[in-house]
């Protein structure tokens, strides 16, 4: 099969819709259940070649959870420690941790707002403890590049029968020059197969050069979420997952912030301030993950009233207050940082440095470099030039 039939494009007005092999060969893929529609393709295809990468760099399991075009969290399949399981809701049912459902858990659980609703890419066969898992979340698909007979049953019972689930073959390679129309006219370029490993941060700038071999393969992960990610875009990872991914802002800057208020929101959770929270019994875990934020967010406390916490809590918790998140926050270190192209200016490393970055990758090439450099030195931060641009649009 060449061809398969969307029901629309990215609009329920753009008709006719579907995907097709110009050169006329079988696509590459198998709609197992369910019908994907051209949104869900474009997350799954960009997913899949993340994922693909991330195992390469690393060879680990790797999992990526997609939103609009842009990965809300990437991982690989390290095992998760006690709390990392509490923050994800991952102890909420009695399911075995396969180093892919790790992946899967951690990708998901991340940045759970912005996850809310995804398209998944696993690098691996689907097995059952991964499925158990998507199985309880809120999600459009998956895109594999296969499943066990019993977690695809699973799967199969998601959305009333009718969840999202592609099959992949791993052996497909496309073409190296791709193609895209806007506006009726043909634009043309060769892919962008960059090889990311651990070897692409060698080009230490900083006066510190310690690179360790982790913080190594957590800026190959944030270069290859980046490879993926709607520019501008800037990527936090920390100990094999990445915490907070800003995307598609016009300034950097702007995905600096944004990015490093996701991060800090992660690790916030962490806090046994969050940790000890008493939610009612019948809250469903989106609704605490909205709460968290509430709760975490600058003033919440002050401005939202008693009959909001009344339908959250048990028992209304105490305020945490700025000077706690801050002292929570200065004990956050080790974060790594990537960004698709230069930091202009050092404000950028001022922000990371509040979100407690350490290792830096970026491509260089501003006129100010001299200043970025300088600002990482006065913070002891370690930065790798890599010379290569990833914009990705």
């Amino acid at each position: 099969m060449n061809e398969l039939e969307l029901k629309y494009g990215c609009n329920p007005n753009q008709k006719p819709s579907r995907i097709f092999m110009s050169d006329g060969t079988d696509l590459p893929i198998r709609v197992l259940n369910g019908k994907p529609g051209y949104i869900n393709f474009l997350d799954a295809f960009n997913g899949w070649q993340l994922v693909t990468e991330l195992k390469k760099a690393t060879n680990l399991p790797a999992a990526t959870s997609f939103k609009h075009v842009s990965p809300a969290g990437a991982a690989v399949g390290l095992p998760l420690n006690e709390i990392e399981r509490k923050i994800y809701w991952a102890d909420d049912y009695n399911i075995a941790y396969s180093p892919l459902a790790s992946a899967y858990v951690r990708a998901r659980g991340a940045d759970r707002m912005s996850s809310f609703g995804d398209f998944i890419a696993l690098s691996d066969v689907c097995d059952v403890p991964t499925a158990e898992f998507i199985k309880h979340e809120v999600s459009d698909g998956v895109i594999a590049p296969g499943y066990e007979p019993k977690a695809l049953e699973i799967l199969k019972t998601k959305k009333r029968g009718a969840y999202n689930v592609v099959e992949i073959d791993p052996s497909y390679t496309p073409a190296p020059v791709e193609r895209k129309e806007v506006f009726g006219i043909t634009f043309e370029q060769g892919r962008n197969e960059l090889n990311i490993d651990r070897e692409f941060f060698s080009n230490i700038v900083t006066e510190n050069k310690e690179l360790p071999e982790s913080a190594k393969i957590d800026l190959a992960i944030a270069m290859i979420t980046l490879k993926y990610t709607q520019s501008n875009s800037v990527c936090y990872v920390k100990g094999g997952q990445a915490i907070g991914i800003g995307a598609g802002q016009q300034s950097r800057i702007h995905c600096t912030r944004l990015a490093g208020t996701k991060a800090d929101n992660w690790f916030l959770r962490q806090a046994p301030q969050v940790l000890n929270l008493q939610f009612r019994e019948d809250l469903k875990r989106a609704d605490r993950d909205n709460a968290i934020d509430l709760y975490i967010g600058e003033d919440a406390m002050d401005v939202l009233g008693d009959d909001v916490w009344a339908h959250t809590f048990q028992v209304k918790p105490p305020v945490f207050t700025k000077e706690e998140k801050r002292q929570w926050l200065s004990q956050n270190t080790g974060v790594t940082l990537g960004s698709d192209a230069f930091f202009p200016f050092s404000d950028n490393i001022e922000r990371a440095f509040k979100s407690g970055v350490k290792y830096v990758a970026q491509p260089g090439g501003s006129k100010r470099d001299q200043d970025v450099i300088d600002a990482c030195n006065a913070h002891q931060m370690v930065m790798a030039f890599t010379g290569i641009r990833l914009f990705h649009h």
